[in-house]
C-alpha cells in the first residue's frame, strides 16, 4: 500500500477549490443516523459524493472524503488552529491500521476559517480506510491528526452508493446553461466542451 506520490501541484488545488468549497456548505448538516459521526453529501457539480467527520478536539479537526464517478478519491484534512499556508506543497506521512503512505504529497489550503490540506490516493484508498481503525498523519516527527475512524466501513458503503446513483444520473447538460450563441455561462466549468 506504500505509494510514492505523483500527483501534479495545479489540479489538488483545483480539487482543494472545487471540492471542498462545495463540501463546507454540506459540512454543517446533522449526521445521518445509520452513518453515526459521517456526513454523507452528493457533490455540488453532480460528479460524486463526499463523507465529512467533524472532530470535537480543539480547532474542530475536519475530514472530507470525495470520491469522483471515474473512481478518483480526494482527502481533505482541515483545523482552525493549524496555520498551512494555502498552496503550501506539503510532504506528509498517513498511516492506516494496516500500511500507510510516507512522504506523501499534499497542497495546503484555507476554507471557512479553517486551514488544512488536500491529498489524493489510489483508487483503493477508501477501501483501505474503511477497513481502519484510525489514521494518523504526521509532518516528519511532529504528529499532525490522530483520528478515529469508527463506523467508516459503512460510511466509505454508503459512499459508494451515493456514486453508484450519481454514474446513474446523466451528467448537467450544458445547452440550458449556453447562450444562443454557443457560448456556455461558465465556459471554465468543469463539464464545460467545445461546440462545433
Amino acid at each position: 500500500m506504500t505509494t510514492t506520490p505523483r500527483l501534479p501541484f495545479a489540479p489538488l488545488m483545483l480539487l482543494a477549490t472545487v471540492f471542498v468549497g462545495g463540501a463546507s456548505v454540506h459540512a454543517a448538516e446533522p449526521a445521518s443516523p445509520d452513518l453515526g459521526d459521517w456526513t454523507l453529501a452528493p457533490s455540488e457539480d453532480g460528479d460524486g459524493c463526499f463523507l465529512t467527520r467533524i472532530y470535537p478536539r480543539p480547532g474542530d479537526t475536519t475530514l472530507l472524503l470525495g470520491l469522483d464517478r471515474d473512481g478518483s478519491n480526494h482527502l481533505t484534512v482541515l483545523n482552525a488552529n493549524w496555520s498551512i499556508k494555502p498552496k503550501a506543497r506539503l510532504s506528509l506521512d498517513f498511516r492506516l491500521s494496516s500500511g500507510g503512505y510516507p512522504k506523501h504529497f499534499a497542497v495546503g489550503l484555507a476554507t471557512d476559517g479553517k486551514r488544512g490540506f488536500v491529498t489524493s490516493f489510489e483508487k483503493a484508498f477508501p477501501t483501505y480506510l474503511a477497513k481502519s481503525q484510525r489514521l494518523d498523519i504526521a509532518r516528519g516527527d511532529v504528529p499532525v491528526e490522530r483520528l478515529a475512524l469508527d463506523g467508516s466501513g459503512a460510511a466509505i458503503a454508503a459512499l459508494r452508493d451515493c456514486v453508484a446513483a450519481q454514474r446513474a444520473t446523466p451528467a448537467k447538460s450544458l445547452k440550458r446553461d449556453a447562450a444562443t450563441d454557443g457560448i456556455p455561462l461558465d465556459p471554465f466549468a468543469r463539464h464545460a466542451g467545445r461546440k462545433r
